[in-house]
């Protein structure tokens, strides 16, 4: 009996999310071979250690590693050690800085601990392709790019565009698409995945495995995630990111803000559920036999707890539950006492704020009694700066009495004031800003 599951079993699984396989035929083929045999596939992904932080974006190739690493085949997380003194130049329209050999060597580091959030560190292979790309010599660097031509490089599309524009094209950024297809000849890959702007990159490495005597890889391609906005791909830079190392309730609740749309495709790129169960979920929403907000929830808990604890995520729920469907504080909040005049935002900085493009995303009511939220909430200890007070307005961090501050300057609903015995307004807010919630007084 084979070790491996049936070839249909395993190709349902691993198509989950795929945007292309290339060619699909010969991946059946392989995976009928590797039954038969009881030789598991090589599977091979690279990644270059250009920055510290993963954020879930990252993860959605290292997903499908795990797929592969479910069914029994040899998983082999690549290392760019050597590739990132050059930079991948994809989707770049300037070459990229290099980097130094200690904020590589720093990154590579960073990123094998974090891997293993998703894969198992016993049944993965790690590789660092300064192994052989380090020892290949000027004279293998030759040989290598003789195999192809500068028309072939500039039939890469984001070379392709800046020629066009004369933007600098450096010559070591085409020896890029070489390294990493000769990364697949010494690790003999079976199968290389990649994201789609890495399509060139990944069919360089088919051709020069021909080239070698070898069998041509298989292409599988995962799509680029849209990050919190649904729209744009997820970045740190765009402010629309998730990061694998945040805490629990911020990833949590970050989770909780996409849209119901976008669920369904983290459902299928950020998880292990078979696409089947997906479908059947969604089916069961389409039907009102789920509420959209259970299926939101679930996801939100299935990838809290991947990337810290099934209790955490459980907590993360229980707290986003209390804030924003109870409308209360978690337990033990510290309350602090401020000078409600200090906050109170100006007529002409609240005309100001009506004239800018701001007020576009601001409510209907945000017109008189509005506060100055950025001083708020350096006073009240969550921010040391105004600028950091912005990021996490942007980064939709900032709840209100359960409610998300959408713009950047005012945000306190009118509705929101009270009076006291002495006859003196006051507000009473719940405030949390990523993990942390307090309880403010503004007298």
């Amino acid at each position: 009996m084979s070790q491996f599951a049936p070839v249909e079993e395993q190709l349902e699984y691993l198509q989950k999310g795929a945007a292309e396989i290339i060619p699909l035929a010969e991946l059946r083929t392989r995976l009928e071979h590797s039954r038969t045999t009881g030789r598991p596939l090589r599977i091979k992904a690279g990644f270059d250690p250009t920055a510290p932080d993963l954020h879930l974006g990252h993860t959605v190739l290292m997903r499908k590693l795990k797929h592969f690493q479910d069914l029994g085949h040899t998983v082999i997380f690549l290392i760019g050690d050597f590739t990132s003194l050059i930079g991948d130049p994809t989707g770049r329209s300037v070459t990229r800085k290099p980097l130094t050999r200690e904020e590589i060597d720093e990154n590579a580091k960073t990123y094998t601990e974090q891997v293993f959030k998703i894969l198992d560190r016993n049944k993965t292979e790690v590789r660092f392709n300064s192994e052989w790309l380090g020892t290949l010599g000027f004279e293998g660097i030759i040989r290598l790019a003789a195999r192809f031509t500068v028309s072939q490089m500039l039939e890469r599309e984001d070379f392709h565009k800046r020629f066009n524009a004369e933007q600098p094209i450096s010559l070591h950024e085409m020896l890029y698409p070489l390294a990493q297809g000769y990364d697949s000849v010494a690790l003999e890959a079976d199968v290389e995945l990649g994201g789609t702007d890495q399509k060139f990159n990944l069919l360089i490495g088919r051709e020069l495995q021909r080239h070698y005597g070898q069998p041509s890889q298989i292409v599988l391609m995962t799509p680029i995630i849209e990050g919190l906005d649904g729209v744009q791909k997820m970045s740190k830079s765009l402010n629309n990111a998730i990061g694998i190392h945040e805490p629990p309730r911020e990833m949590y609740g970050k989770l909780m803000s996409i849209s119901d749309e976008l669920m369904w495709r983290y459902w299928t790129l950020l998880t292990d559920l078979r696409a089947s169960e997906i479908d059947q979920m969604q089916q069961d929403v389409a039907n009102g036999a789920l509420h959209p907000m259970k299926a939101k929830k679930r996801l939100a808990r299935t990838i809290t707890a991947g990337f810290h604890s099934e209790t955490a995520a459980l907590q993360a729920d229980e707290d986003w539950a209390k804030q924003h469907q109870d409308k209360e504080m978690p337990g033990n909040v510290e309350e602090i006492k401020l000078k409600l005049h200090q906050y109170i935002a100006t007529e002409e900085e609240i005309e100001e704020f009506q004239n800018s493009p701001d007020s576009a995303q601001a409510p209907d009511w945000m017109r008189s009694d509005a506060l100055r939220l950025k001083p708020l909430l350096v006073d009240s200890g969550f921010v040391t700066s105004n600028s950091e007070a912005e990021r996490k307005i942007k980064e939709n961090s900032v709840q209100i009495n359960g409610e998300k501050c959408v713009v950047v300057k005012y945000g306190i609903k009118p509705d929101y004031f009270a009076q006291g015995d002495d006859g003196k307004r006051f507000i009473r807010l719940n405030v949390v800003v990523g993990k942390q919630a307090k309880v403010l007084i503004l007298k």
